[in-house]
């Protein structure tokens, strides 16, 4: 088959088009599946630029994210059947091949079916901002309705799903964009208030916005400085949940304050093999699949590119302020 591998630790021309023999079932609750399309996410370009997070050897296939159809199931899968649509984030860190190819092989545990109502490729570019955005707004940031929650970079990947669950729980919706075009978007989505932070301060558009309280929930989604400055733009007794590792920093504010400060990595239960947890967000999955198939939640791919062309897609999603996401169609 043919797939994207990653030949070397570098920049996006380590990735190289290659024929690799296909995966095969192993297990009495693998199934195999025929990738119509892969999700590309920031995980993907910094696993190329920085290493494998497992101690393997390279050549690797990259790419979390993968939708597709069932083709072959071992003697004991129960959920699936052959032709199938499913869709799910698994692989791509290092061990298990990632999406990046025209086949993959898990366990029918870590899949769910695919959304009806949607098309190969938007499903791939969902589950793993679907989860992410699930993780940090409800479990590590707690929210609840009424509260307001400002979700940094409201136009990107995990920020535009952000948007559209925070407002499902009845939340006031802060959010932050680089241009008026984008700030138009993310009103389409039910974003209450939106800070153009090329113009605007964003510290005191928020304190303005919320009369001097500032957001119960700041999710984060950027990191750097963008962190440091949420900090005296989050309520008194209120969350900052981040995406990123904190840089070094002065933390008095954010004691006085009495801030909870946590971290949303939606990939530790793949990482640590944690399968309750792992059974805990493909729930998030299936829950998020009744919405999509109501219209009440939507994503947008801003461009589709085919498998040999995954060295661009990275190249773009590097450049930054991309609008949603970006998606390999295989087949």
């Amino acid at each position: 088959m043919k797939a994207m591998l990653m030949m070397a630790i570098g920049g996006s021309g380590v990735l190289q088009l290659q024929e690799i023999a296909e995966p095969q079932i192993t297990q009495p609750t693998h199934i195999k599946v025929k990738l119509a399309a892969a999700g590309i996410n920031p995980v993907d370009t910094k696993i190329r630029r920085n290493g494998l997070l497992f101690d393997q050897p390279l050549p690797a296939v990259l790419g979390c994210d993968g939708s597709g159809t069932v083709v072959d199931t071992g003697a004991a899968v129960k959920k699936f059947k052959a032709d199938d649509k499913v869709w799910f984030c698994h692989g791509g860190l290092g061990r298990e091949q990632g999406n990046y190819a025209e086949y993959n092989v898990l366990d029918e545990r870590w899949a769910d079916l695919m959304p009806a109502k949607l098309s190969f490729e938007q499903a791939a570019a969902l589950p793993l901002v679907l989860i992410t955005a699930w993780g940090g707004l409800f479990d590590r940031g707690g929210l609840q309705a009424g509260q307001t929650v400002l979700i940094h970079a409201g136009a990107g990947g995990v920020g535009h799903v952000a948007i559209q669950l925070a407002k499902r729980k009845g939340a006031r919706v802060i959010t932050t964009v680089s241009s008026e075009a984008k700030a138009a978007y993310v009103k389409s989505l039910g974003a209450d208030e939106v800070i153009n932070y090329t113009q605007d301060d964003m510290i005191s558009s928020v304190m303005n916005l919320t009369g001097g309280k500032g957001a119960d929930l700041v999710f984060d989604t950027v990191g750097g400085q963008v962190f440091t400055g949420s900090i005296p733009a989050t309520a008194h007794f209120g969350r900052i949940i981040t995406l990123l590792s904190m840089p070094e920093m002065d933390f008095t504010e954010a004691r006085l304050r009495n801030l909870l400060i946590g971290f949303e990595l939606m990939l530790t239960p793949m990482l640590r093999d944690l399968d309750e947890a792992r059974y805990k967000q493909i729930n998030m999955l299936e829950q998020c699949r009744k919405w999509l198939d109501e219209g009440s939640l939507t994503t947008y791919i801003e461009q589709t590119f085919t498998l040999p062309e995954a060295a661009k897609a990275h190249q773009l999603l590097e450049a930054g302020h991309v609008t949603g996401k970006l998606v390999l169609e295989i087949q």
